[in-house]
């Protein structure tokens, strides 16, 4: 490096430094840039897929609200308070047939083998396992009681009560077992090939058996039995202090 007499020129550390300083902040921004746009390309096509233990969280959500339905029975039973019990058959019909046929459905046949043969997890495994078998012995109960004639029949009512109690009493520690252990453990215990390959037969089964946007269609009819039992506005939730 020359100086303007033409000698050389000193090096100047500071002023390599701060040289390099801008040319690697024009370049970060410029990668910044390509990344942002990349991305930006990408969020053009298919939305950001959801991994599996994601997607069984987020049933477990369509599982909770039928929860609430349910509690809301259960207080005008307790109350003496009418409430529409073709409702509540169909909330129990969703409890059948997206929660037991298809949800556990799919931890039975691809979670739970996977942690059996990884050795992790075996024992809550087994709990999980017995208790599902456990509540749709107990949903039998509650479809077969969630009717007018059964209403009006004292030792029907208290069966019907008793199902609902049984079922609340069981899952709410169930799911969030899962949601807090075992889910959060899946991801360690298959390869990200495998992980991702999971996450599309999942959707694939959800669109087996209840169409496209199956999980959507759920939750539009839950949203539809928490308005009939007049629970849906969530505002009525808050506590006045």
């Amino acid at each position: 490096m020359q100086d303007r007499h033409g000698g050389e020129r000193p090096f100047n550390r500071r002023v390599f430094l701060k040289s390099g300083i801008i040319f690697s902040g024009v370049a970060l921004a410029g990668s910044e840039l390509l990344r942002g746009a990349e991305l930006e390309k990408k969020g053009d096509g298919k939305e950001a897929e959801v991994g599996p233990p994601e997607d069984l969280m987020r049933e477990h959500g369509v599982l909770k609200r039928v929860l609430l339905i349910y509690g809301e029975a259960l207080r005008r039973l307790d109350a003496k308070q009418d409430f529409p019990p073709e409702a509540l058959a169909d909330a129990a019909g969703i409890i059948r047939s997206f929660v037991e046929n298809y949800h556990e459905k799919l931890e039975e046949d691809f979670l739970f083998p996977r942690f059996e043969k990884a050795n992790q997890l075996v024992d809550l495994v087994k709990v999980l396992r017995t208790q599902h078998q456990a509540g749709r012995r107990v949903t039998d109960g509650t479809m077969r009681f969630a009717n007018f004639q059964s209403l009006r029949n004292e030792s029907e009512r208290l069966q019907l009560i008793d199902s609902m109690q049984q079922y609340i009493r069981m899952y709410n520690p169930h799911e969030a077992r899962e949601d807090t252990v075992l889910f959060p453990a899946f991801r360690k215990i298959v390869s990200p090939h495998e992980f991702d390959s999971l996450g599309e037969d999942f959707e694939k089964k959800e669109d087996e058996l209840f169409g496209e946007d199956g999980f959507e269609k759920m939750v539009d009819k839950v949203t539809g039995i928490e308005k009939r039992f007049g629970i849906y506005d969530l505002a009525q939730f808050t506590p006045k202090i």
